[in-house]
């Protein structure tokens, strides 16, 4: 074949692609131009939450930040930009890959009938081994267990879902997944699903939501498992504390912007990310591990990963119910699922969230950056050891997650 036709060739391919995303040749042009002009001049691009306003009282909203082209536009493109599952890996020191026989569950609401298929695809582009319903990897349920009778479609929630399985499957690909699909974003379905995915065999669930407090006391024993690992992003929308990452029995996941350094023997640097939820719960008791003296109650959070859309993650999802593409996430829902992955990683005996209080030399200290204002003190400053935005800080390797 000639070199005129092998570009003919490659001008078709991408043009299928680009039918099949349904991004036209100038705007995936442009959103390429954008981000990584944008990461070059390190200037921030605008970024939306997925699930847009606030939860009302009894309901939970996801916690995924998308970046964008404009108000309108989601920076959509038909290859990847942002972190890969390697830049993940690297900056969090994780090497082990995990095995099919430990389970990672996600709770999610609402429906994401392409859920195996997009997840195939970010799977397949990263080099990560086939995780399929065929081959006893992957498995969907509905809130009561049963594969079928699933939700209704909700794009802001299969976003969502999108990112958390392909951040479980960055951290932990060997490991197995099971997706449950709350009937509806109350926190009472959501914390039925988060029962389902207990009595299914998972050994750490992820939950990438929250809402108020007020209320919750009911729901909260549905988080409490002997044995099993729940982990749950802070919160968006800076200072402040949501459930159910102020239950005393999850690992609360903050969030960082988190950048490349080569002055650093670590070769990464991380800040407290503005947005991560934070604070002193007004509901929950403080867990004996933790020892902070500024909160009576419990605080979040307890440990933290990267989370500002400015430096997020790839992911491979819904732009429409009939489309797909490559997006940037941000958002503590990052993190939630990526700590599931690392309990996946390590497999060992759990103990609700005191694991990390106990392996404080398995974790990187994030010591500069802010959420919000509470008067500069730790719950929402990032400082020297505990703090809220961050908790006792990031990943170095899966020690900490373990008993």
């Amino acid at each position: 074949m000639n070199s005129r036709l092998k570009a003919c060739g490659v001008g078709l391919t991408l043009g299928i692609l680009l039918v099949a995303s349904g991004i036209a040749q100038g705007q995936e042009r442009d959103a390429r131009e954008e981000f990584f002009r944008s990461q070059a001049l390190g200037r921030p691009m605008h970024h939306a939450a997925v699930c847009a306003g606030r939860a009302v009282p009894g309901e939970a909203r996801c916690h995924a930040h998308m970046l964008m082209m404009d108000s309108a536009r989601p920076l959509a493109m038909t290859g990847p930009a942002g972190f890969s599952p390697t830049d993940l890996r690297n900056a969090y020191a994780v090497t082990g890959t995990g095995t099919s026989s430990t389970i990672i569950a996600i709770v999610d609401a609402l429906g994401y009938p392409n859920a195996e298929s997009d997840l195939a695809t970010y799977r397949s582009q990263f080099g990560l081994p086939a995780c399929t319903t065929a081959n006893g990897c992957f498995k969907k349920v509905n809130q009561r267990g049963v594969q079928g009778s699933y939700p209704a479609f909700n794009l802001g929630w299969s976003q969502e879902t999108a990112l958390d399985l392909d951040m479980a499957s960055a951290m932990c690909p060997g490991c197995s997944i099971l997706l449950v699909e709350a009937d509806s974003a109350t926190l009472q379905n959501l914390a039925l699903s988060v029962n389902t995915a207990a009595a299914m065999g998972a050994h750490v669930i992820s939950n990438s939501y929250g809402g108020s407090e007020s209320g919750t006391t009911t729901f909260e024993p549905y988080y409490n498992y002997a044995g099993i690992a729940v982990t749950a992003s802070s919160g968006d929308n800076g200072f402040g504390v949501e459930f159910p990452a102020s239950s005393p029995h999850v690992t609360a996941v903050g969030g960082t912007h988190l950048v490349r350094s080569a002055g650093t023997s670590r070769g990464w640097t991380e800040t407290a990310w503005s947005g991560a939820g934070s604070g002193c719960s007004a509901v929950y008791a403080k867990p004996t591990w933790q020892t902070d003296a500024g909160c009576a109650r419990r605080t979040v959070a307890d440990v933290a990963a990267v989370a500002d859309p400015n430096t997020g993650v790839a992911v491979f999802g819904r732009t429409s119910r009939n489309r797909a593409a490559w997006l940037v996430f941000g958002g503590t829902s990052v993190g939630a699922p990526m700590i599931a992955g690392l309990y996946g990683v390590n497999d060992t005996a759990v103990n609700h969230g005191s694991d990390p209080y106990r392996h404080k030399g398995a974790l990187f200290d994030v010591t500069s950056g802010s959420n919000g204002s509470c008067g500069g003190s730790y719950l929402c400053t990032a400082i020297v050891g505990y703090d809220g935005p961050t908790g006792l800080g990031t990943p170095k390797g899966v020690a900490a997650f373990g008993f």
